[in-house]
């Protein structure tokens, strides 16, 4: 990749918008800057100060041929660009739509109202000092009407021409044309009264503002031919000043549009936007998948092209890699993309029935959004054999050793190849016979005994995780008389909910940590756990008995289903109930992944968790109330509770 630093004209720059030797590549996002930001652009051209650097791509490039559209309000362009405006959009759009035409550009207020402006220049202050100068620039309703006093009376009414050179205020779109002249002889001419002061005027704007404003010059960062669409990304993400990030996904849109062998083919151009909406009728039928984004759909498509790629590689030297890396999205063929796209999508359906089939309802519920990726890929190359029983438990224990492993929360992509390379034989060996190393995510997946003691919100993968094996269990509800599982979690209002209320726990000095611990925690039905209040369970269970008039034995066997003591929990005996519970939660964690819980809790003499002292204070979020307990939300995006193990110290009463 080769560059140069020219500076442009900006009467070049304007003529090169009107006739398409300048054009946008098909991937910018539309024209949206407001009034406001339009009129300081004026502003500093007229004072002569420099703007932004604009960043320009020679076109005629063997490697990439991008979609180009015109800069908006420009016509239709009848030529192939020269250059491609990378950076700089909205400014080259701005300075577009008012210093040429008509001068009326469609913008925004304030407010966010859209409007029609045109900016106007008042010459006699256009000489004055930078304070005047910018007063001099207007900006006025499309007819040239200021109105004030709630419409009712006009302020300024420079409509026509006559009424322009009579006040001596120039259209910016008249500023940089060939009148520009004409209309400064005009002004000259319009009040022969004061013809002597206006010829002053005339000679002082020529020389100062008009010449200067028709000189100014834009620097430019101009990329040559020779650069890849990797670079590009690479560098309109770093110099980009328009606020709004270039994504891969809008890279490709536009050079999967600019593929002349699909429009030779086909007479028109591909759409991958039409292609997601495919992706996005699937995504409205499974709430689950709701977070599914672009990338992740990309992404899949990479790693079924290249595993492909390596696969047919008969040469000598290093075969290709497995990838999902951004770069390697950017170099996928359209072709590929073609063959594999669709069966994507028609895996992407199955993956929302993985997910449903372990009770994992909401996409807020799902521990890893990313290990999707890799379940659709694994579905594309097993095919139905995904849902022969010994394949899909080696499948199932692969995805609970990413959850409780907490191994898809960063460096995915690297994961990705490995076990798309690696879990699809493993999994389909335990139907054949066949002997195969685990895959590294079941390999290297590890879950601590006191990690339980800081999973305390929806922040953590592993969390989320326990809560999908309880909801797994499709356990009974405490009060109403139905399983909650994915046909009445919506109605229910379902939520994991403290089990020993907060305002129980704080009244009894639980410390936080222990009483915010995923251990303390199970579904409800909101209704239900509006009910318990925040008493301590030796009240709320017998007033529950009598509100339904439940048999004691029937409920103690729908408690033990959300695996809890029904003894200790009548007795309000914390201490006991939240040990039994955290043993039979870990052994629901170790037959998930098929591997044991490392036990890292050290107990005292009256069998009470204890540790390093520095690590009793936890950071806790406030929830719940006095009538009963809320349940629990995410933590501020961004925090860390920390992925692994933890020694607690002295934190039960």
């Amino acid at each position: 990749m080769g560059f140069q630093t020219p500076q442009y004209r900006i009467t070049d720059l304007l003529a090169w918008a009107e006739s398409g030797v300048l054009q946008l590549p098909d991937f910018q996002r539309e024209y949206r800057w407001e009034d406001s930001r339009i009129r300081d652009l004026l502003v500093t051209i007229v004072r002569g100060h420099p703007m932004g650097v604009l960043m320009v791509l020679q076109t005629g490039n063997g490697q990439v041929r991008f979609k180009p559209k015109p800069i908006t309000g420009a016509p239709a362009a009848q030529i192939e660009p020269k250059y491609l405006l990378l950076d700089g959009q909205q400014r080259m759009t701005s300075m577009y739509q008012s210093l040429t035409g008509t001068g009326v550009v469609h913008t925004k207020d304030a407010r966010g109202k859209s409007i029609d402006r045109r900016y106007f220049l008042d010459v006699e202050k256009a000489l004055g000092d930078p304070g005047q100068q910018d007063e001099a620039v207007l900006s006025l309703p499309a007819d040239g009407v200021l109105h004030e006093n709630i419409g009712r009376d006009i302020k300024l009414d420079v409509s026509t021409r006559d009424k322009q050179l009579e006040q001596g205020i120039i259209p910016f779109s008249t500023l940089l044309g060939p009148s520009a002249t004409a209309w400064l002889l005009a002004f000259t001419n319009q009040v022969p009264s004061k013809q002597s002061e206006r010829i002053q005027i005339f000679t002082n704007f020529n020389n100062e503002v008009l010449s200067k404003v028709q000189a100014y010059e834009i620097p430019a960062i101009e990329l040559d031919s020779s650069t890849t669409k990797e670079a590009v990304a690479t560098v309109f993400e770093k110099v980009n000043t328009g606020g709004l990030p270039l994504n891969t996904f809008e890279l490709l849109t536009a050079t999967f549009a600019g593929d002349a062998q699909y429009f030779h083919e086909h007479g028109k151009d591909f759409r991958l936007g039409d292609d997601w909406m495919e992706v996005q009728k699937i995504i409205e039928h499974h709430p689950v998948l709701t977070d599914f984004a672009h990338i992740d759909y990309l992404q899949a498509v990479t790693l079924l092209a290249s595993n492909a790629r390596k696969a047919a590689f008969t040469g000598t030297g290093r075969p290709p890699a497995v990838t999902a890396r951004r770069v390697d999205v950017l170099r996928i063929d359209l072709r590929e993309f073609l063959t594999w796209a669709p069966k994507v999508r028609q895996a992407l359906a199955w993956v929302a029935n993985f997910y449903t089939s372990l009770n994992i309802v909401r996409s807020d519920d799902l521990p890893y959004r990313t290990q999707t990726v890799p379940l659709i890929v694994m579905r594309v190359l097993l095919g139905n054999q995904i849902d022969y029983h010994p394949v899909r438990e080696r499948i199932d224990q692969w995805y609970w050793c990413g959850v409780f492993g907490e191994l898809y929360g960063s460096t995915t992509e690297t994961r990705f190849a490995r076990d798309v390379e690696q879990t699809p034989g493993w999994a389909n060996a335990a139907s054949t016979g066949e002997s195969i190393d685990a895959p590294i995510t079941v390999r290297e997946a590890n879950l601590v005994e006191s990690r339980l003691l800081s999973l305390r919100t929806r922040n953590s993968a592993a969390y989320k995780g326990i809560y999908a094996l309880l909801m797994k269990r499709e356990p009974k509800d405490w009060m109403l008389d139905q399983n909650i599982n994915q046909k009445n979690y919506i109605d229910m209002q379902v939520d994991i909910h403290h089990i020993f209320p907060k305002l129980w726990c704080d009244q009894n000095h639980i410390d936080n940590a222990i009483r915010d611990s995923v251990v303390n925690k199970t579904p409800l039905a909101k209704s239900t756990n509006i009910f318990l209040r925040g008493d301590s369970p030796a009240k709320y269970i017998p007033r529950l008995e009598k509100k339904t008039n439940i048999d004691p034995d029937k409920l103690d066997e729908i408690l033990r289903a959300h695996l809890i003591d029904p003894a200790l929990l009548r007795t309000a005996d914390f201490h006991g109930f939240f040990e039994t519970r955290r043993e039979a939660l870990i052994g629901l964690v170790e037959e998930a992944m098929g591997k044991t819980v490392f036990r890292d809790v050290v107990h005292d003499a009256q069998d009470k968790p204890i540790g390093d002292e520095d690590a009793t204070a936890f950071d806790t979020d406030d929830f719940g109330s006095e009538e009963f307990d809320e349940p629990d939300r995410d933590v501020a995006e961004g925090a860390d509770e920390g992925a692994g193990g933890c020694r607690v110290g002295s934190l039960l009463p």
